[in-house]
Order: structure tokens, then C-alpha cells, then sequence
């Protein structure tokens, strides 16, 4: 898939469904290979893609202590 994504998905309150107006978009990526340049491009793709601010956090990266809440309501798009 372009930018290297081997799956990406959706959390937070877009995905629970409660989000407002100025609520960003949460996406939690795994990459094929974690290169800064793809992680950025992707970012400022979604953002325009949907016209919102996005949170882009890679598998990698996610602290431990939110990663339980994310995996009870992750929604996974596969590439």
C-alpha cells in the first residue's frame, strides 16, 4: 500500500462515535518499514484527505498505558 502501511486503524472518539466537530482523528499505523518520510507523508495525506487534524501514531511508539483502551476499540483497515 502507498506510504508503506501494512494496516492502519481507526480510535478514539470517531471510532466509538461520540466525536464533535473540532475532534481530530485518531489512526494507530503499522508500517512496512518505519521511515519518517512515509510516517509524515501519510499524516499530511489523511489530514487533507479529511479535512480535520490527525493524531498518526505507529505501533511502535504507543505508550503502554493507553495501549489497552486503543485495542478495545480499534476499527483495523487492512492494506
Amino acid at each position: 500500500m502507498k506510504y508503506g502501511v501494512k494496516r492502519i486503524g481507526l480510535f478514539g472518539s470517531h471510532a466509538r462515535g461520540d466525536q464533535k466537530n473540532n475532534s481530530d482523528i485518531d489512526f494507530l499505523v503499522e508500517l512496512d518499514k518505519p521511515v519518517f518520510e512515509n510516517f509524515m507523508d501519510l499524516a499530511f495525506y489523511l489530514e487533507k484527505l479529511f479535512g480535520k487534524k490527525v493524531e498518526l501514531i505507529t505501533n511502535g511508539n504507543i505508550s503502554p498505558y493507553i495501549l489497552p483502551y486503543v485495542e478495545k476499540e480499534i476499527i483495523w483497515y487492512e492494506a
